[in-house]
């Protein structure tokens, strides 16, 4: 693997005896898996100055390099402000939902809760038609 436009050189070489070199500017960043002819590159932990233009060659005994078009890595740093405008985001949003608990729980605290879950009683009147109740009512002469 190598790197061709911004620092010119070689990130990692393998090879057929399994033997590698890393370069030391990847050291712990970069792992490597082969399965026959197959060869399998991760680069973790990538920095700003890791942007480059990466190819994978292969040297064939008494020849030169053999190498394809490579893959442009143009890695960007994380935009500081935007996280804590985040944060601050998530602290305002906080901080509305608790004063909206407040606002409520002082509305339930002055509202007689209980009146509202009480069964309420019909509104009946009872009047009593029977004959003996009526004799006393009804007019004589």
């Amino acid at each position: 693997l190598l790197r061709t436009q911004v620092e010119p050189g070689r990130v990692l070489s393998v090879s057929n005896l399994n033997v590698s070199e890393v370069s030391p500017a990847f050291g712990s960043r970069l792992q490597y898996s082969r399965e026959g002819n197959t060869v399998v590159i991760t680069l973790q932990d990538l920095q700003e100055k890791d942007s480059d233009n990466y190819i994978c060659a292969e040297q064939v005994m008494n020849s030169s390099l053999l190498s394809a078009t490579g893959t442009m890595v143009l890695v960007k740093g994380v935009d500081q402000a935007c996280e804590k405008m985040s944060w601050g985001f998530y602290a305002l949003l906080l901080v509305v939902a608790l004063l909206f608990c407040a606002l409520v729980c002082c509305a339930l605290c002055r509202v007689d809760v209980k009146k509202y879950f009480q069964k309420k009683k019909p509104n009946v009147v009872y009047e009593d038609m029977s004959y003996n109740s009526r004799r006393s009512t009804l007019v004589r002469s």
